[in-house]
């Protein structure tokens, strides 16, 4: 009886981390929306962010605004996400995502849950985030310059 006792105990522990980890992925996801509109939503040009794939301390993020999207990649840094940078379709490549820093096991981890995350949304929404052309790194404070009415960051 009591190898049953540990058995449910175990199952009920384990069932209350599950529950908890998407708590906590959904807070980063709102988090990270609140950080990308407060830096470049704008009155004349709405900012649209989903989905929002959160990684253990790595998140993308696709982005549509006007005609424009892209996808950000983002850290955790101490209590906060700070943008990494602004890029298209490599930020759903493993191979892309290594060569932005992350272990090969993160990056393939991050690319399969992006292209899950994407799968939902409709295919005009996901064409827009391969618009982006290139790669745009942020500086420490996750801003870059404005590059063709994107990136008016607020101050």
């Amino acid at each position: 009886m009591q190898i049953f006792s540990r058995f449910f105990s175990g199952l009920a522990i384990g069932a209350a981390l599950m529950l908890a980890a998407p708590a906590h992925a959904h807070g980063d996801a709102d988090a990270i929306r609140h950080l990308m509109m407060a830096t470049f939503d704008k009155p004349d040009a709405p900012l649209t962010v989903e989905p929002v794939t959160v990684f253990e301390d790595i998140a993308v993020a696709g982005w549509s605004q006007g005609d424009m999207g892209g996808r950000a990649l983002l850290r955790k840094k101490d209590a906060n996400w700070v943008l990494t940078l602004c890029s298209g379709d490599a930020l759903k490549d493993a191979t892309s995502l290594q060569q932005f820093g992350l272990s090969a096991e993160e990056a393939a981890a991050m690319a399969k849950a992006v292209v899950d995350a994407e799968a939902a949304l409709p295919a005009s929404v996901v064409a827009k985030f391969a618009t982006f052309d290139g790669v745009v790194m942020m500086d420490g404070e996750g801003h870059h310059p404005p590059a063709d009415g994107h990136g008016d960051h607020k101050s």
